[in-house]
């Protein structure tokens, strides 16, 4: 069958889909084998999903994988999938993935991520999945489309979350789904999108923090020219700013969202030297 009864599931367990938790369950089951097929996994595998909702991607997962770790912050839904999987390679944690220990869950294994994210936490949890002390190796995880496509952009129509995202992994667009795929249909669209975790990030982790707070302070201003933005979020002169864009070969005119992750990283060495200059 291609299509699961999610109405009827939820009338027997006398359950309605939470607006508060942005519960939008998969039905299609041609998706749901889509998406953990594009996982590559195998039955060494650990995967850790997030939402598992009703379980039906749990199951194609727990096909494929050695042990899959769902997280379910609904309580309701936790009880009922622990019944639906006991005995099997499935454990059920009834919590919430902003505040789970992801070292502490996997025991320090590897691990992927294999989830259809809530959309209205989506962000946050890949942000902290990727920046994480114990990151998967790769998240599959279904997201809003615009969040997907912010996600994998490339200049000129980067965002903070752009640059973020490809500091830690390399993200790219799988499929996108419509509304219809779910039940209760969504406002918005849905899209797939892998992010394979970089061997090594760009910088040190001590480097992090400031250069996304550079980055920050080119985009908290995006209608300004990037010298302008970077002088005022920074509190630099504008000359020790627009010295050090000359330097990184950026033409102190342009705007954040034209600039690539490369572009940012010599951004960044080059005000770190013109700053050290300067003192």
């Amino acid at each position: 069958m291609d299509v699961v009864p999610i109405r009827e599931l939820l009338r027997d367990l006398d359950l309605r889909p939470s607006k508060a938790l942005g519960q939008h369950f998969l039905h299609d089951q041609k998706i749901v084998h889509r998406i953990a097929e594009l996982a590559g996994l195998g039955h060494g595998d650990l995967v850790v999903e997030i939402g598992p909702g009703l379980g039906v991607l749990t199951r194609a997962l727990a096909a494929r994988a050695g042990r899959v770790i769902a997280i379910e912050l609904d309580a309701r839904l936790a009880e009922y999938l622990r019944r639906q999987f006991a005995g099997t390679n499935v454990e059920i944690v009834h919590g919430d993935a902003l505040a789970v220990d992801y070292a502490e869950l996997t025991g320090g294994q590897p691990y992927q991520v294999v989830a259809n994210l809530p959309y209205s936490v989506a962000t946050a949890i890949i942000e902290r999945l990727l920046t994480g002390e114990h990151p998967p190796a790769r998240l599959v995880v279904m997201v809003q489309r615009e969040v997907a496509e912010r996600l994998a952009a490339r200049p000129p129509d980067m965002a903070l979350l752009s640059v973020a995202a490809q500091f830690y992994a390399t993200p790219r667009i799988a499929f996108r789904i419509g509304t219809g795929a779910f039940v209760p249909p969504p406002k918005v669209e849905s899209a797939v999108i892998v992010l394979e975790r970089r061997a090594e990030t760009p910088l040190p982790r001590e480097e992090h923090a400031p250069f996304f707070q550079m980055v920050r302070a080119g985009f908290a201003q995006r209608r300004k020219q990037l010298a302008n933005a970077l002088a005022a979020g920074l509190g630099l002169p504008k000359q020790t700013v627009e010295a050090a864009l000359v330097a990184a070969g950026i033409d102190p005119g342009r705007r954040a969202e034209t600039l690539s992750l490369e572009e940012w990283l010599n951004v960044y060495q080059a005000l770190r030297k013109q700053v050290h200059h300067a003192d």
